[in-house]
């Protein structure tokens, strides 16, 4: 199938249900996650394509596990 075809079923699947509003706040419940989960993916998969952030990462594995890790609050991080 193609994206256009998929949009169509797509829409047309929606439009059946459209009238409905729990029935339509269950399939936008649904699509969130699924964006969510896409979004992530791609941020892992941006991440990834870099030796260098993937090597930053390796070393901070490394610092919690040797326990050089510290405890830092979302205002600290933020400043």
């Amino acid at each position: 199938m193609t994206a256009l075809q998929l949009n169509a079923e797509l829409l047309r699947e929606l439009s059946i249900i459209a009238e409905d509003e729990g029935l339509m706040k269950k399939a936008l419940k649904a699509l969130k996650r699924i964006t969510a989960k896409k979004q992530a993916m791609d941020e892992t998969e941006y991440i990834m394509s870099s030796s260098a952030m993937v090597d930053i990462l390796r070393k901070g594995d490394e610092e919690i596990k040797d326990g050089k890790g510290k405890v830092v609050t979302l205002d600290e991080i933020w400043k």
